[in-house]
């Protein structure tokens, strides 16, 4: 893709999924790479391995977004390592099951704290970088159907996600008279360690996917190289935006056969 080759590209909760097939898109594009993790070092190196099969300037480092002083850490280490940053990627997150009555609120707040307070930190000090430099700047913030569509017992989860897309098109709007492009993806069911509890078990794949248009989840290197495009020059006139990458699930996929009008 246009506009990649060289760039400096952090990618925040890289070990695993979109994180990882995320970093290794990037390094085949030739940009140098910041593999973030929070606690897997075996798997954050697996990454690694893979993306410097591409970039030899690439580099990992532990953080946890939640936490302020990390957050500071790792963008410190970045304009150390790389010289600056031109591309963040905000992608760490995570979530659990539980019925809304019954979540407590530390666990609430762990959710919260790195699905969107991280995101916000991260995408606050990659703007005050491309401020400073007076460069142009792109975030890609990793977003979900469930932006928009309803998840009982993951609440705290579909708050952080709703978030995302307020969070995007703010600061989207803030910054875009200053060279400065931020946009989102909305992965819809992928097969990513994330999905564990389905994605390896054919009956409650089957019935996942029978909700879903296409017949079929996505891969991460699908929700990858639509993550590499609106980072790339091919998408210099994008910015505010949520890019579904879901085949079709947000399309009320249970309108697919009418029942409600003939």
């Amino acid at each position: 893709m246009n506009g990649l080759k060289d760039k400096r590209v952090l990618v925040t909760g890289a070990s695993l999924g979109i994180g990882k097939a995320t970093a290794i898109r990037f390094a085949q594009e030739g940009a140098h790479v910041a593999v973030n993790y929070r606690s897997s070092e075996e798997e954050a190196r697996d990454t690694l391995q893979s993306v410097q099969q591409y970039s030899d300037r690439s580099f990992l480092i532990q953080a946890d977004v939640s936490k302020e002083d990390d957050v500071n850490r790792m963008f410190e280490t970045c304009y150390e390592r790389l010289g600056g940053l031109d591309i963040l990627i905000n992608n760490a997150g995570f979530l659990f099951p539980e019925d809304s009555h019954k979540l407590s609120m530390a666990d609430y707040d762990r959710i919260m704290n790195t699905n969107i307070r991280g995101a916000f930190m991260c995408a606050q000090q990659a703007i005050r970088h491309f401020l400073a430099e007076d460069r142009a700047g792109v975030i890609v913030n990793v977003s979900s159907v469930h932006q928009t569509i309803p998840k009982p017992r993951f609440v705290a989860y579909a708050i952080s996600k709703g978030g995302m897309q307020n969070l995007t098109t703010t600061l989207a709007l803030e910054y875009a008279d200053r060279k400065i492009r931020i946009n989102a993806v909305a992965p819809g069911a992928t097969i990513t360690p994330m999905n564990d509890a389905w994605k390896d078990n054919p009956q409650r794949r089957a019935e996942v996917e029978q909700h879903i248009p296409m017949r079929r989840s996505g891969e991460a290197w699908e929700m990858a190289a639509a993550i590499c495009f609106l980072s790339s020059d091919e998408a210099a006139y994008i910015t505010g935006q949520t890019l579904f990458i879901d085949g079709g699930l947000t399309l009320y996929a249970d309108f697919q056969e009418s029942w409600s009008s003939e």
